[in-house]
């Protein structure tokens, strides 16, 4: 393919692109050139730009990043520490390529598929072609055109009608190389009346210097139930960007879990489409971040139908000299009546120099709605503090137990044991650090 990108480290991402198979769907190959196309046309955004105007991609544009052709060997006593028991399944990615001898090949009931996306092109292209690059649109999103692009590697999760998957499925993300580009694409797509949970998990096995592009494609159909779980644990010098588009059907039901710890800079944008009456929605999210990191978390609830209930808690903790972003949009459109949607965003400064910008944002071209929307920036509560040194505990103690608890609250939502108990210790040794 012939590359000419406006934008110069655009055109440097793009290097490796013209180098890509041509997929086995010629449908994909024709998605993949158009991503090329919107790509070329757009420019790494910059503070000028109202999505981005607290998120500075300076840093990122002086890393020269590309996708490996083959992937680092790994071991399983590497991601050892990364196992949860309780998964029916796992999936293994190292930097952005399937590493299928580190999978857990589980018994799955019978209507579930997990398979990679390489696969599911030749043997399920008929359940993939009506999602995989439509719901997460290019548009004016440059890190969805390049992933796009560079769409190869991934997940398809199918749930077919009324199956139920009461155990997690595990999708593990593993950077290990330098410099690398990653590119990772999944897609859920969940027939009706069908339930399961997924866990998107990023982690790295050093401190290296990479990036992480990753997009998630979510399909809920009618009375269809999914949970899904996003950790991010890259590199304290890692760059990661992430968006995740999700469409529901009547009466659906999603909840997501989103855990941001690592990256020394990091993006992630949710994006919920109510598409039909009586969805059900719960958000939660916690970025814990010190040091220099930036953390940013952009979420957009569009209640275009009746009848759409959605809760969200956004909570941040934010010491050293990091910054976090938090914002979250509620759009009630005309017609979307009976609408019950609220967002709060909670954050605590662990000191002097860290710093958060909120802007929750409601939206409303209905009149017979509930809607709400709250943010509060502090330090610890100083009666709570007096409270507990009161009862003996030294104050160092004190700040910690009470820093503790703010974030396990967002933690101790998951439903999966190991998952929380490795997160909870993750927060205390992190917070015991900050203070």
């Amino acid at each position: 393919m012939n590359v000419t990108a406006t934008h110069p480290y655009v055109a440097a991402l793009l290097a490796g692109s013209a180098a890509l198979p041509k997929s086995p769907a010629a449908w994909l190959d024709s998605r993949r050139a158009a991503a090329l196309e919107r790509a070329n046309a757009l420019s790494v955004p910059t503070t000028r730009d109202e999505e981005w105007r607290f998120t500075d991609l300076t840093p990122l544009t002086k890393l020269q990043v590309q996708p490996v052709a083959a992937a680092i060997k790994v071991s399983a006593a590497d991601i050892a520490t990364h196992v949860v028991p309780e998964a029916a399944m796992r999936l293994v990615f190292v930097d952005g390529v399937p590493a299928p001898e580190l999978a857990q090949q589980g018994a799955l009931p019978a209507g579930v598929t997990v398979i990679a996306m390489s696969d599911a092109l030749k043997s399920h292209a008929a359940l993939v072609e009506p999602h995989l690059a439509k719901l997460a649109g290019v548009g004016q999103e440059l890190f969805t055109a390049l992933n796009t692009a560079f769409l190869q590697h991934g997940v398809f999760i199918h749930l077919s009608k009324d199956a139920q998957l009461k155990a997690p499925i595990h999708l593990l993300f593993v950077a290990a190389g330098n410099g690398v580009a990653a590119y990772p694409r999944c897609l859920i797509v969940a027939e009706s009346g069908a339930e399961a949970c997924v866990i998107e998990d990023y982690v790295a096995l050093g401190d290296e210097a990479y990036l992480t592009n990753a997009v998630t494609e979510i399909a809920v159909a009618p009375n269809a139930s999914l949970r899904h779980i996003k950790l991010q644990r890259e590199s304290q010098k890692a760059f990661h960007i992430s968006n995740c588009a999700v469409t529901l059907a009547k009466d659906a039901r999603f909840q997501s879990h989103a855990v941001t710890l690592g990256a020394r800079l990091s993006r992630n944008n949710l994006n919920i489409s109510q598409q039909g009456e009586g969805i059900n929605v719960e958000i939660d999210g916690l970025a814990l971040i010190g040091g220099r990191q930036t953390a940013d978390t952009h979420t957009l609830v569009d209640h275009a139908k009746a009848h759409g209930i959605c809760r969200q808690t956004h909570k941040t903790i934010v010491g050293g000299a990091g910054h976090a972003v938090f914002n979250g949009k509620v759009f009630v459109r005309e017609g979307a009546q009976l609408t019950d949607s609220s967002q709060q965003s909670r954050n605590l400064l662990l000191s002097d120099k860290a710093r958060v910008d909120t802007k929750p944002q409601l939206e409303i071209f209905a009149d017979d709605v509930k809607c709400a929307h709250g943010a509060a920036v502090g330090q610890l509560d100083a009666e709570h503090l007096f409270y507990l040194k009161s009862r003996g505990l030294p104050e160092a103690q004190a700040r910690n137990l009470l820093t503790y608890a703010f974030g396990a609250e967002i933690i101790d939502h998951i439903p999966v044991p190991s998952l929380v108990a490795a997160l909870e210790k993750l927060v205390m040794a992190r917070t015991e650090a900050s203070l």
